[in-house]
């Protein structure tokens, strides 16, 4: 009995049918670390779109392949191939009526003889001046018909790829009038008429001609019109000289009747209706090979298609999303592995969407608040990955009713006001009745030894000022990431950890603002120069005077020294060095601040010696402190900070 051999070996036909998709969360972490560098967040989505989520296979590697691709069409041959292959069968033609002519002792063969030897030189006028000669050789007269019938065939073939068939049957007449029905279909739907019923009847009566199988008049002529403008391009890679020589060969190949004016009449509905389409470029092809009308044609319009491609998949003008690139195309040119990547990107777009990571609003896509949670979240971790979570809460016992729970309980006592532990309660009366013999143990009674109540704690709140500088220097000397980790950081330890503060985060440069997670989120760098400290006081004291008991905390991380005020109309003032008139006014604030007994605790990035002097003097005045942490600590040294500070020890 024969027995079944099975191999198994790595996948080779494109990405892994079994592999994961991609990891959303992933691709969220890797836009968010982008988003706190600085970049916008379209400018993210489109760079993990362009590169792909961590393996590569995005647009740019389909762009780079789409590239190689038509460097290897360019090689492919030389254009002019249908003019060279012609002269080649008119040699041979004249070669066999020599060798007939030669064979005669009559004039007529003398005379023919002079006649061929006065032939011009150009293929086309040859051709031209033979049309009417009366041919001794029979083999002769069948290349010469051979060379108007090629290029004829191969010109309508190259238009309509249905039309093998009946250009062998030598059956002009079938394909004049498919061209002129064709005609009449495209002038109708181009002045605006309902083209339905016409495109269906004509494909029941011409639809064999056209193997691909159009569904519709406009996949009809997106067909026809890339054939079409393949031929221009054709024409127009050709130098002058060669052009004409096509040209007057293509002439006399169709001959006189209708069926020239008719091509050319269709290529001029089809510009119209696709004036867009790339009519009139023209390349420069190299290659061994001389390469027929057909195929020449054949590898120029690959060559748009792949243009096409190509800037499809770059997606650089305005507004462009995935939905403009051609799934079809690029499975044509590329191949079926290409497809499925550019269906998996298209798949993650949606689900950054659809699993509401991103948003759109009226500027565009925007991190949802989801997605600033897991920012937070994961800017929390790579800072602090120790905060636990009874780290620096300032429990006060006995809280009372209005308290929060912690888990544990204690024997009741006379005066307790704490809520009443039901299940511990019920739990000592049934023990307590179980231990004595011969005691049934239901019903319950509850003596006032069982009772047990459930422990409470009070928290005190804060109301957390967190000033971060939005100035330019802050980007150019890499401390903009930091800052933006270290308040997404401390925002979301505050909304997880403690919900009873009131944290409130404020961007100063110029001017100050208030700003929410999504805002500092998708904040981006300015050359506007000035570092309105004052502003940024100003700010925090009122946001502290909203929230009056709780404990008041101010924190400041600035890497420049205040060079701006707001003047008594609310415009700024800015200049550098720092003026006495903007130092009395920062210090004012400060002041204020220390009156309402806030404690301002500053974060000092990089070694300038006047900001140094001047925060120094500011926290001697207002019994802060002073750090200078190195960029990558900051978030460490900040949150830990804020701990402590809430606590009443800062």
């Amino acid at each position: 009995m024969p027995r079944n051999v099975f191999r198994y070996g790595a996948w080779q036909d494109g990405p892994d049918p079994l592999a994961p998709p991609y990891d959303v969360r992933a691709a969220v972490d890797e836009m968010g670390e982008r988003v706190m560098q600085g970049d916008s967040l379209r400018d993210a989505l489109r760079d993990l779109i362009r590169r792909g989520p961590r393996d590569g296979r995005g647009l740019e590697n389909l762009r780079d392949r789409a590239r190689r691709l038509r460097k290897e069409a360019l090689r492919r041959g030389n254009l002019d191939g249908a003019v060279t292959r012609a002269r080649q069968q008119l040699d041979q033609a004249l070669a066999a009526e020599r060798d007939t002519l030669s064979a005669r002792d009559d004039m007529d063969a003398r005379f023919n003889e002079a006649v061929l030897d006065n032939l011009p030189r150009s293929t086309s006028q040859a051709i031209a001046e033979l049309s009417e000669y009366n041919w001794a050789s029979p083999e002769a007269r069948a290349i010469y018909q051979q060379i108007l019938d090629g290029l004829r065939q191969e010109v309508v073939e190259q238009r309509f790829a249905g039309m093998r068939n009946a250009l062998q049957n030598g059956d002009f007449a079938e394909v004049s009038a498919m061209i002129g029905d064709l005609n009449q279909l495209l002038e109708k739907h181009a002045r605006g008429e309902d083209t339905d019923d016409a495109f269906r009847e004509f494909m029941e009566k011409h639809g064999r001609f056209f193997p691909d199988d159009p569904q519709n008049i406009d996949e009809l002529i997106d067909s026809l019109a890339r054939q079409a403008a393949a031929a221009e391009r054709l024409m127009r890679s050709l130098s002058p000289q060669q052009r004409e020589e096509l040209q007057s060969l293509m002439d006399q190949a169709l001959g006189d009747g209708p069926l020239r004016g008719q091509l050319n009449e269709l290529t001029d509905n089809l510009q119209a209706l696709r004036p867009g389409m790339n009519w009139g470029r023209g390349e420069r092809m190299r290659g061994g090979e001389d390469l027929g009308y057909g195929d020449a044609a054949e590898a120029l319009g690959e060559i748009g298609d792949l243009d096409e491609l190509i800037d499809q998949l770059g997606q650089e003008h305005p507004g462009a999303t995935l939905d403009d690139v051609d799934v079809d195309a690029v499975e044509r040119q590329l191949g079926r592995s290409a497809a499925d990547d550019l269906r998996r990107l298209r798949e993650l777009e949606r689900e950054l969407r659809r699993q509401g990571w991103v948003e759109r609003d009226g500027d565009g896509l925007t991190l949802s608040p989801k997605a600033l949670r897991r920012l937070g979240q994961t800017a929390l971790s790579k800072i602090f990955h120790d905060v636990k979570g009874k780290r620096g809460e300032h429990d006060v016992r006995d809280a009372g009713a209005a308290g929060d729970l912690i888990g544990s309980s204690r024997r009741w006592e006379f005066g307790d006001d704490q809520p009443l532990d039901v299940v511990r309660t019920i739990g000592n009366a049934v023990r307590r009745r179980a231990a004595s013999r011969g005691t049934a143990t239901l019903p319950v009674r509850l003596e006032p030894d069982d009772f047990e109540i459930a422990e409470t704690e009070r928290r005190s709140s804060a109301v957390v000022a967190l000033c971060v500088d939005l100035s330019y220097s802050m980007f150019a000397d890499g401390r903009w990431g930091p800052m933006k980790q270290t308040a997404l950081a401390l925002s979301h330890l505050v909304a997880t950890k403690y919900p009873q503060d009131a944290l409130q985060i404020i961007g100063f440069g110029k001017y100050a603002m208030t700003l929410s997670q999504g805002e500092l989120a998708g904040t981006e760098p300015t050359m506007e120069k000035g570092t309105n400290l004052q502003h940024a006081l100003k700010l925090a004291g009122r946001h502290l005077r909203r929230h009056p008991g709780a404990e008041p905390v101010v924190l400041v991380v600035t890497d420049g020294e205040p060079t701006a005020h707001l003047e008594e109309d609310g415009e700024a003032t800015f200049w550098w060095p720092p003026t006495p008139e903007t130092v009395r006014a920062t210090v004012r604030e400060v002041d204020l601040l220390t009156r309402y007994g806030a404690t301002m605790n500053v974060f000092m990035l990089g070694e300038d010696p006047g900001l140094q002097r001047f925060m120094d003097a500011v926290a001697r005045r207002n019994g802060g402190r002073v750090f200078s942490p190195d960029a990558a600590e900051l978030g460490r040294y900040v949150i830990d900070d804020y701990v402590r500070a809430r606590r009443g020890r800062g």
